[in-house]
């Protein structure tokens, strides 16, 4: 499909410092890790897969055509920088994936009968409720 080495080769990492409640340690270490990859100016992929991927993860890009992810999970910036890519090349497979094109099928023929006799039975009903006429 993709050469994936060749797509973690194109990713750029920052790391910075992981918001929320912490104690003394937290203000001290950089354990976020913000991945940033420019799908426009991308060299591993086809400009086919580009649009694909455009229209896919549409939501998820910037302006100028970059995804960013991020990942604060761990303690561990290495922990983050591996969750993050497992997310990114996740994103990639499924933003690939081309959707199976529907196959009108016909209404059986059995349906169609089943409907009209249905219908058949309810006038049936209705017209027992009028009053004879003589």
């Amino acid at each position: 499909m993709v050469d994936e080495n060749a797509l973690i080769a194109e990713l750029t990492f920052k790391a910075i410092r992981s918001s929320g409640a912490g104690g003394q340690h937290v203000n001290k270490v950089s354990s976020k890790v913000v991945l940033n990859f420019d799908l426009t100016n991308s060299l591993v992929l086809s400009e086919d897969r580009k649009t694909l991927l455009s229209k896919n993860l549409a939501s998820r890009l910037t302006k100028d055509g970059v995804l960013i992810l991020n990942s604060d999970e761990s303690r561990s910036q290495h922990k983050n920088k591996e969750l993050v890519i497992k997310r990114f090349l996740e994103l990639i497979k499924e933003g690939l994936k081309k959707p199976k094109r529907r196959r009108p099928t016909k209404v059986p023929r059995s349906a169609k009968l089943k409907r009209l006799s249905k219908k058949k039975q309810q006038a049936d009903k209705k017209a027992n409720r009028k009053s004879p006429e003589f």
